[in-house]
C-alpha cells in the first residue's frame, strides 16, 4: 500500500480479549481487516488480571494491556489526566496517525480521544450501544459524551437508530456521523451438516442473564411455551444476577427436563450450542444492533426477537419474526416462528448471511471513514475551544479548564521528556492467512 494512504490506527476501549462480547469482538475483526487492507494497527486496553504489558494476536495485532486494573464493569477508574503519559508514549511509539476509540462507556476510550485531539492526532469514535435521557447515569453519560464527542473529527454508529440516539445525546451534527454495521465471521458460524428434525423443536437463548437482556421476559415466556408446546425444548446459555429468577421459574413449573441451564458460555463454543437449535430467542430490552442475531442467522436458525432499538434494521423480514417486549407478544411471535419453522432452509440461510454481512466490507467502509477524518484541517487549541464552551453554561466553562490543564501538562511533558527521546518501535507483521480470522 502506498504510505501516504496507509493508516497507523490505534484503536482504544476497555473492552477487548480475553472478555468476550460484541464490542471486543468488533474491535478484533476490524483491526485483522484493516491489517489485511495493508494498515498498521495497534489495541489498547487495561490489564485483565495477570495479562498486562505488550502482547500479539492472529495477524501480528499488537496489543498493550496498559497497567491499570478494571473499577466497575471492566471499567478503569477515571482519571482524567492519568493516563496521558502512557498514552503519549504509545502514539509516538507507535507513529500513530489515527486513535479509534470504541463504546461510550469506556473510561479509556474517552481520556484516550481527549488526550489525543490535545496532542493534535485525528480521532474517530465508535457508538456501540444505546442510551436514555431519563435516568441519572444516562444524563451523566450523555454529558460526558457531549464533552468527549464536541471535538472529534468523524463518528460511527452500528445501525440507524443509534445513529438517532447518539446524535441527540452529543449533539455532534448528523453528517460528522456514518453508519456501518457490525458483522459475522461466516467461516465460523455455519450450519450444522445435517438439518435437524422437527420432531423436537429446541428454542436457543445465549445471552447474559442481565435486566437489559430482557431475563426477566424469558421467566414470563417460556412457561408458557411449553404449556402450549409439548414438544419444544430450552436451551439457555450464559450467566448474571438474573439466573437464580431463571432457576427458580424452572422449579416452580417443573420444567427441569425441559430447560437446559447450561451458565457461562465460552465464545468459541458458541457455533456448537446453537446448531443444536431450530429457533434463536433474543429478548432484549434496548439493543444498538445485536450481534449474536448475525451469529445465530449464520448457523441456519430462524430469530425470535423483541422489536427494539436497531434490531429491526439486522435481518431481512423473511428470517426474522418481532415482537414486542412483553410476554404474550412475544409467545405469539413464537407460535408464527414455530408454524413457518419447516420453510427455513439453514444452508440458504447461511448463504444469504455470507453475502449480507462482511467484516472486510466493515473494514473498507471504516477505511473511508479514516480518510475523511484525516482530511480534517489542523486547529490550535484557541480554534478548539469554543465547541468545548458550546457544552452548556457552566458545562462548557468546565470543559474548556479541562482541556487548558491537560493542553499544559502535555507540553510539561515534552519537556521532560521529549518525543525525540522516545524510542519508536520498528513496524513488524506476522504472516497471517485470510481464510482464518478467529481469535481461537
Amino acid at each position: 500500500m502506498d504510505e501516504r494512504r496507509r493508516h497507523r490506527i490505534l484503536m482504544v476501549s476497555d473492552f477487548f480479549y480475553p472478555n468476550f462480547g460484541g464490542v471486543e469482538n468488533h474491535i478484533y475483526y476490524l483491526s485483522q481487516c484493516l491489517l489485511k487492507l495493508g494498515h498498521k494497527v495497534v489495541v489498547m486496553t487495561h490489564a485483565y488480571g495477570n495479562r498486562s504489558g505488550v502482547r500479539y494476536m492472529t495477524g501480528g495485532l499488537k496489543v498493550y494491556y496498559i497497567p491499570w486494573k478494571p473499577f466497575l464493569m471492566q471499567n478503569t477508574l477515571p482519571t482524567i489526566y492519568g493516563t496521558l503519559p502512557i498514552i503519549r508514549t504509545i502514539l509516538v511509539r507507535e507513529r500513530i496517525s489515527l486513535v479509534h476509540g470504541h463504546q461510550a462507556f469506556s473510561t479509556l476510550c474517552h481520556e484516550a480521544l481527549m488526550h489525543a485531539r490535545t496532542m493534535g492526532y485525528k480521532v474517530v469514535f465508535t457508538d456501540h450501544s444505546l442510551y436514555g435521557f431519563a435516568d441519572v447515569g444516562s444524563i451523566h453519560m450523555n454529558k460526558v459524551l457531549q464533552f468527549t464527542l464536541a471535538d472529534v473529527n468523524q463518528a460511527i454508529c452500528v445501525s440507524h437508530t443509534s445513529k438517532e440516539n447518539t446524535v441527540l445525546r452529543s449533539g455532534l451534527p448528523p453528517e460528522k456521523v456514518f453508519v456501518i454495521p457490525n458483522a459475522v465471521d461466516t467461516a465460523v458460524f455455519k450450519p450444522a451438516s445435517e438439518r435437524l428434525s422437527c420432531h423436537e423443536i429446541i428454542i436457543v437463548v445465549i445471552s447474559r442473564l442481565v435486566y437489559r437482556k430482557g431475563a426477566d421476559l424469558l421467566v414470563e415466556v417460556i412457561p408458557e411455551v411449553c404449556r402450549l408446546y409439548p414438544n419444544v425444548r430450552f436451551i439457555v446459555g450464559g450467566d448474571g444476577p438474573k439466573r437464580v429468577r431463571l432457576e427458580e421459574m424452572r422449579e416452580k413449573h417443573s420444567l427441569q427436563d425441559r430447560v437446559e441451564m447450561l451458565g457461562a458460555v465460552q465464545h468459541a463454543q458458541v457455533r456448537s450450542v446453537l446448531i443444536t437449535g431450530h429457533i434463536f430467542l433474543n429478548s432484549s430490552l434496548t439493543e444498538a444492533f445485536c450481534i449474536a442475531i448475525l451469529e445465530a442467522a449464520s448457523c441456519g436458525l430462524l430469530t425470535v426477537s423483541t422489536r427494539v432499538g436497531g434490531v429491526p434494521e439486522v435481518l431481512p423480514d423473511d428470517m426474522i419474526v418481532l415482537a414486542e417486549p412483553v410476554p404474550s407478544d412475544m409467545v405469539q411471535a413464537i407460535m408464527k416462528a414455530i408454524q413457518i419453522l419447516p420453510s427455513i432452509d439453514p444452508q440458504m440461510m447461511h448463504l444469504r448471511m455470507k453475502s449480507l454481512y462482511s467484516w472486510h466490507d466493515v473494514a473498507r467502509r471504516t477505511e473511508i471513514v479514516y480518510d475523511r477524518a484525516l482530511s480534517c484541517s489542523n486547529e490550535n487549541l484557541l480554534q478548539r475551544l469554543p465547541r468545548y464552551l458550546a457544552c452548556g453554561a457552566w458545562a462548557g466553562k468546565l470543559f474548556c479548564v479541562v482541556m487548558i490543564i491537560n493542553f499544559l501538562l502535555w507540553h510539561l511533558l515534552q519537556v521532560w521528556k521529549p518525543s525525540e527521546d522516545i524510542e519508536e518501535v520498528p513496524d513488524y507483521v506476522l504472516p497471517c492467512h485470510e481464510e482464518d480470522i478467529s481469535p481461537d
